[in-house]
């Protein structure tokens, strides 16, 4: 069984992305087209919200060889592809640096409808750090990085996820990029390990702890810090 101590966020260099205060006129979805992702869904719901959606991923390869490859083709090819042939979504290409920060920051919100136990989605934080929430399904991290009703809205259904980009106006930019800063920061992060130690040395006494707490804060990073 695992020693337990604390579960600690990733932190993350928010000066790489750009504050964007006005919102944007699309919806975004970022990430790899699979059936736990859930491109298909994003698709839906902003059809059904009237919302365009942009889609920054690389289409998927067909892979006789590799069976997860087979699966993520399967399922853009049966599920994916025909929403798109409607003309409501389209794809921007993959995205990094510069353009994946102005991809996020223009956008409404960005759509993660995750189907599973996803240990926490870096993609959350590059947009709450852009001033963009998230609507999301309740799976994995998601309830742990989004504040419903404040930084985003987590919803358990496809009809919950069309109703909450319907109230997308409730929500402030600013707030959202001032939690990614008081919870993901490089410093909190930090602060947050540092607190640990600060506990296992009450427990333990300093040297017995030092020595143990490292390899336990170790851990944390792998398994345990999301």
């Amino acid at each position: 069984m695992a020693n337990f101590v604390a579960t600690i966020p990733h932190g993350m260099e928010l000066e790489q992305f750009t504050f964007n205060p006005r919102g944007g006129r699309y919806l975004a979805f970022l990430g790899r087209i699979s059936p736990e992702n859930g491109l298909d869904t994003a698709i839906r719901a902003a059809r059904r919200a009237s919302w365009p959606l942009r889609i920054a991923a690389r289409k998927r390869l067909r892979n006789g060889n590799d069976p997860s490859v087979r699966v993520d083709w399967e399922h853009y090819h049966h599920e994916v592809k025909p929403l798109l042939e409607r003309d409501h979504a389209r794809f921007v290409g993959e995205l990094d640096g510069r353009p994946k920060d102005r991809f996020l920051g223009q956008a409404a919100a960005l759509l993660f409808p995750i189907r599973w136990l996803e240990p926490f989605g870096l993609v959350m934080i590059e947009a709450l750090a852009c001033g963009t929430p998230v609507i999301a399904l309740h799976a994995g991290s998601v309830p742990e990085v989004i504040e419903h009703g404040v930084t985003g809205f987590v919803c358990d259904t496809e009809d919950e996820l069309v109703e909450a980009i319907g109230h997308l106006g409730e929500l402030d930019p600013a707030r959202c990029r001032a939690e990614a800063e008081r919870r993901f920061s490089p410093s909190r992060m930090a602060e947050q390990y540092e607190d640990v130690y600060v506990r296992l040395c009450g427990r333990t006494g300093p040297s017995h702890a030092i020595r143990n707490g490292a390899t336990r804060a170790s851990s944390m990073r792998t398994a345990q810090a999301f």
